[in-house]
């Protein structure tokens, strides 16, 4: 099993909810669409956010081992509204997977970065690991990461992820579930954000596709 990929019958219950992270059950049988609730059709080390991130509220904490790694790129465009929005993308990202390592799927740090719809379907997917008995290891790298400001608070970003070098971990054993890279190994996503009234840049809404021909390396 790949990264984030759910056995079917796990990948049912939680896809229906939820696909932050790519869900695509047993290599999705051919499906490259996933949805997450709300969207449009269409020894461990503390590392703490980026000083460029949006408005005035303190940003949580995030704790991750040290197995669980990423790179994003760009990281930062220029523009300073959209820096802040793309670094709290960036922190939602860190937080689902700190609420899957600590099986917590009402981490703060994660509710920190999610609202409505999005937010109840982020506990659910997080659970969903904790059914599996798995937690995560390895590197993800997001890039060709693009983000418009349509209104001053409101945004969209979309990005491709390369998760072929990140696996899902048996937590009573310590195996990783290994597999071969593949198209499915990519995925698109396109995400709607809000940014609140303390200056967060919230994920309320999300769309990825696995196997997205434009995103293969």
């Amino acid at each position: 099993m790949t990264y984030r990929h759910l056995t079917a019958a796990a990948a049912l219950a939680a896809c229906t909810a939820l696909l932050v992270t790519g869900c695509g059950g047993s290599e999705d049988k051919g499906k490259d669409d996933d949805k997450i609730a709300g969207a449009e059709q269409d020894d461990k080390k503390s590392e703490s956010p980026s000083a460029s991130a949006s408005g005035s509220a303190e940003r949580p904490e995030i704790k991750l081992p040290k197995d669980v790694t990423y790179k994003f790129t760009p990281e930062q465009t220029g523009d300073a509204a959209q820096d802040a929005a793309l670094e709290d993308n960036k922190e939602f990202i860190r937080a689902m997977d700190a609420a899957i390592v600590a099986g917590e799927p009402r981490l703060p740090a994660l509710e920190f970065y999610t609202e409505g719809e999005a937010a109840a379907a982020a506990q659910e997917w997080v659970q969903s690991f904790i059914d599996e008995g798995w937690t995560i290891t390895g590197l993800v790298e997001y890039y060709d990461r693009r983000v418009s400001i349509s209104s001053g608070t409101s945004a969209s970003i979309s990005y491709c992820a390369d998760e072929s070098k990140a696996f899902n971990k048996v937590i009573k054993t310590g195996e990783v579930q290994k597999t071969k890279p593949s198209k499915n190994s990519y995925i698109a996503y396109n995400s709607v954000l809000k940014k609140n009234k303390d200056g967060v840049w919230e994920t309320v809404k999300m769309h990825s596709r696995r196997g997205a021909d434009s995103c293969q390396r």
